[in-house]
């Protein structure tokens, strides 16, 4: 049986998973299982309590294509659209990067925090700004980006989610084009947040197909040391009473210095649960 043929729940995940599989996509079976959801309109959990029902051609073929992307290793997240963090769900193309766990540390620290007005600096999907805004019900959160897709996609998200009223996402580094009208960021704010891109030039090269291929290069990389972007933001960072920066592997230590130089911060490094230095926190 291929991956496109009709058949039963089982034999069309266990086909897809063959070839993803040849294909080297890490989560095989995950992948199929969510894709043949997608396809059929069904969750995994009712797919699994009936592997013998069958797949319908109109499904199959869905399938099929979504199957065949995904051995182009398209990551999953743009074959269905969407992709779930925190406790929201964000829809994600390839103008913006796919949000990922580790990313939720920053929003659980910021949400710990507890501001009442939040900067969040290359703001993409709007990822970031949205749970924090999700999780603060009394929080006003601006965001920004260089990429005038990625605001496309993070005002859309903020509108589906019924946060607009308390979400601004501007086109912009530390200024933006708000309803038509640009405007600079306020002059201060409780916190500052950001995910700049942190991969080093020589790091992107090693990078899965999935990221080096589909997702946005611009979005992902921060020059030779990765460090730049963060450099540009705490240059120029507004009055702020603490700012929290997402970092790469071995980042850490020198970003906490570069915050302490920028102004009277002490800084303290969150690691992930990988044991990762992933976040950190400068506050007055």
């Amino acid at each position: 049986m291929t991956a496109t043929a009709s058949g039963t729940v089982a034999e069309a995940i266990g086909a897809a998973t063959d070839a993803l599989t040849a294909a080297g996509c890490d989560t095989p079976r995950l992948d199929a299982e969510l894709l043949l959801g997608e396809a059929t309109g069904s969750d995994r959990a009712a797919l699994a309590a009936s592997p013998e029902s069958p797949v319908d051609a109109v499904a199959a073929r869905r399938f099929g294509e979504m199957v065949r992307r995904r051995v182009r290793r398209e990551p999953v997240a743009y074959i269905l659209g969407r992709k779930g963090f925190r406790d929201i769900e964000l829809a994600v193309d390839p103008r913006v990067l796919i949000p990922r766990p580790e990313t939720e540390l920053l929003v659980e620290l910021a949400v710990g925090l507890e501001p009442g007005t939040v900067l969040d600096v290359g703001a993409g999907s709007g990822a970031v700004a949205l749970a924090i805004a999700d999780e603060l019900k009394t929080a006003q959160v601006q965001g920004t980006d260089t990429s005038a897709g990625a605001i496309e996609v993070a005002r859309a998200n903020a509108e589906r989610l019924g946060l607009s009223d308390r979400v601004d996402f501007g086109l912009g580094a530390l200024y933006g084009s708000y309803g038509g009208k640009k405007r600079p960021v306020a002059d201060s704010y409780d916190l500052v947040v950001a995910n700049l891109p942190y991969v080093t030039e020589a790091q992107w090269q090693t990078l899965a197909p999935e990221i080096r291929e589909y997702e946005p290069k611009e979005a992902l990389v921060g020059g030779p040391d990765g460090l730049e972007p963060i450099r540009d933001l705490l240059a120029s960072l507004p009055v702020c009473e603490a700012i929290a920066l997402e970092v790469g592997q071995g980042q850490a230590q020198a970003v906490a210095s570069l915050i302490e130089a920028a102004g009277p911060y002490g800084t303290h490094v969150h690691r992930d649960l990988a044991g990762i230095g992933r976040v950190v926190v400068g506050r007055r």
